[in-house]
């Protein structure tokens, strides 16, 4: 061996530990960064000998990067699920809530027994209607809560579509500048981490199957087998409602789906994740507890209504409680809870009369004070137990406080449910971040690898000494 090639050789020795004393500072600096791939020098020996760099090795388990990502999306989904039916919660009032819808039916119970009791008390009359009207409005907020995360729902996903557009238009970006990157033999390892962080953003809103494509780019796929990316990243599209109501339907139209470039994707495509969250909670959590409310509504309103023995109302005439002042249809029993309202007849700030609660709402004038037989009914008839006149409840006879409570428990049983999928999701996406984390940068490997590079670069280093020792020596020859 010439000393040139000697010497050839032990300079390819210190640029490699150069290179490599560069990628563990790199590695120590990011060790927290997310989406940080460990490098590592992909070294080869020359033909001549010594030793080349043919590139960068980013260390990355494409794996547990998967698993990790379905665990981001399983649980802003079940996040999700569980603060809406939170709220719900709070709208629909506990056992112990003295506000709840329960806690009012039985308010207005024992305001009629306390009236029926002393019929010619004008305040235990008017105690009653405030009752009744306390009952109304509770009923009016719970479903004018739920309407509103109904709305927020449906800006969440018009959100939601801007960052997915947003986000794969970015990693079609990456793939490019990678690809071309590649070609030139230059170092994508930067370019790796940026697009894994771009991915990771979008895997939290829908869940998401990488699959590599040549020269170092990859396609996206839904776990519902939908294209989001493939060459090309595809528009989604969704249109935002400036309004929603309680009539508004998904399945009717009156509410928005996703497209993906202008069609309708297959069932199941955007499953798991924040983004169908969103719609499970606009289109079937909140309908359902919107027909729960409109339910209870609707039992209300049947039973101090047609139901009770007052011949001063007529036919056709709205009862004591109305459909926001006219007689209920049953046709219109969607939305029915949020437009609950007390009869005028009976509401002296609307002209009304209290009175008219005891002698009958159509009465035109007071009649017997001592009279409480309608008060009575009408106490009787929200205990009584009877199947509810819709579907919500099932068949089992019970009085309203009873609808009212199951009401409230079935919201409750949800949330545990609930409560309990996110728990599981947030210990497994826990326990993946930190197995993500122990592949990734281990600074305790990084500093021993550091000692080596420095053996490594210092016996590099005596070699050069060496030759150019020797070098001097036979040029005094």
């Amino acid at each position: 061996m010439t000393l040139s090639v000697s010497l050839s050789n032990a300079l390819s020795g210190l640029s490699a530990a150069s290179r490599a004393a560069d990628l563990v500072s790199s590695n120590i600096a990011n060790a927290l960064t997310p989406g940080y791939g460990p490098r590592a020098p992909a070294l080869s020996a020359r033909a001549l000998g010594g030793v080349a760099v043919e590139g960068v090795q980013r260390d990355v388990d494409p794996v547990l990067v998967a698993d990790r990502r379905q665990a981001d999306a399983a649980r802003a989904g079940a996040e999700a699920e569980r603060g809406f039916l939170s709220r719900l919660e709070r709208l629909i009032g506990g056992p112990d809530d003295p506000g709840a819808l329960s806690a009012r039916v039985a308010e207005f119970e024992a305001a009629l027994t306390s009236a029926a009791g002393d019929p010619a008390a004008p305040q235990r009359l008017e105690a009653s209607v405030m009752a009744a009207e306390r009952l109304a409005s509770g009923l009016r907020d719970a479903a004018e809560g739920v309407q509103a995360m109904r709305a927020e729902a449906d800006g969440d996903i018009a959100g939601m579509v801007d960052r997915m557009n947003a986000g794969l238009a970015r990693v079609q970006d990456l793939n490019s500048t990678i690809v071309a990157t590649d070609a030139r033999g230059q170092d994508t390892a930067g370019l790796l981490d940026r697009r894994q962080q771009a991915i990771d953003g979008l895997a939290e809103l829908v869940p998401l199957r990488e699959v590599a494509r040549p020269g170092g780019a990859v396609a996206l796929y839904t776990a519902g087998g939908a294209a989001l990316l493939d060459g090309t990243a595809a528009e989604i599209g969704f249109d935002p409602s400036p309004v929603v109501t309680a009539t508004l339907r998904a399945e009717t139209g009156g509410l928005s789906g996703l497209t993906i470039d202008g069609r309708t994707p297959g069932p199941g495509a955007f499953d798991g994740g924040a983004l169908e969250s969103r719609f499970a909670l606009r289109d079937d959590l909140a309908v359902s507890a919107q027909t729960g409310l409109d339910a209870l509504a609707r039992d209300l309103v049947a039973r101090v209504g047609d139901d009770l023995p007052d011949a001063s109302r007529p036919p056709g005439a709205p009862g004591l409680f109305t459909d926001a002042g006219a007689a209920f249809d049953p046709g219109t029993e969607a939305g029915l809870a949020g437009r609950i309202a007390v009869n005028d007849a009976v509401r002296p700030e609307a002209g009304g009369a209290a009175w008219r609660l005891r002698d009958g709402l159509g009465a035109a004038g007071p009649g017997s004070a001592g009279d409480g037989s309608l008060l009575g009914a009408m106490r009787d008839a929200l205990a009584e137990r009877r199947a509810p006149v819709s579907d919500g409840f099932g068949p089992t006879p019970r009085g309203v406080g009873a609808l009212a409570a199951d009401l409230s428990a079935q919201v409750a049983t949800r949330g545990q449910a609930a409560e309990a999928r996110q728990s599981h999701a947030a210990a497994r996406h826990s326990e993946l971040v930190e197995a993500e984390g122990r592949a990734g940068v281990d600074t305790d490997d990084e500093l021993q690898s550091l000692l080596l590079i420095e053996q490594t670069y210092g016996a590099n280093a005596r070699m050069i000494r060496a030759i150019d020792e020797m070098m001097d020596t036979l040029t005094r020859l």
